[in-house]
């Protein structure tokens, strides 16, 4: 769809996997990092910082920039317990076996901006997903093969960790990689992008 007449479409984030997924809607975009703290504020629930971080990374682009701004923030728990990503196989190993068996629940953050209008849509969306019980073997052969080191949970369910689940749960399966389409384009049609 051709934007000349609307706000330009900007994505707060330098993830590959949230521009993968944007290019899907076959809009075009660019992508800025924002320059944002993380860390959780003290009390904070997981829905709650997403929400707060998926705004200020759009906020924190829409500082600089004008248009319609995309941010979009991703936390993995399991009960009240925030899963971090592993950064080392050592780490990933310990996480999975943690997870064998159990429900982790994604939360994940959209916000979209329209820095011109000083307008902004925010939602959260869940995303639960159910672990298999995991082998040590199956953890390691995993781990060796996707080494998603750089991934809360320590896996890609856009790749083979899609082995480890017994069961997915939630209405847009693509707030699990990080960027809720579904809803985004809800949020892009009442911002007057509409898409075919």
């Amino acid at each position: 769809m051709p934007m000349t007449d609307k706000p330009s479409l900007i994505l707060a984030s330098t993830s590959p996997f949230r521009r993968e997924l944007l290019q899907r809607l076959n809009v075009p975009f660019t992508t800025v990092s924002p320059e944002v703290d993380e860390a959780p504020l003290s009390g904070e629930t997981p829905a709650a910082l997403v929400r707060r971080l998926s705004e200020s990374k759009a906020r924190a682009v829409g500082r600089t920039h004008a248009g319609l701004i995309i941010g979009s923030d991703q936390v993995a728990t399991t009960g009240v317990d925030i899963l971090g990503k592993p950064g080392d196989h050592e780490r990933a190993s310990t996480q999975l076996q943690q997870l064998s068996g159990k429900i982790v629940t994604f939360q994940t953050g959209l916000c979209l901006l329209d820095s011109v209008k000083n307008t902004v849509q925010l939602d959260v969306i869940p995303f639960s997903v159910e672990f298999r019980r995991l082998t040590d073997s199956q953890i390691e052969r995993y781990l060796r093969k996707e080494q998603p080191y750089n991934c809360a949970g320590s896996f890609k369910s856009e790749a083979l960790g899609i082995t480890l689940f017994a069961r997915m749960h939630g209405d847009d399966p693509t707030a699990l990689i990080g960027l809720p389409l579904i809803r985004l384009t809800d949020m892009l049609a009442t911002a007057g992008v509409i898409l075919p």
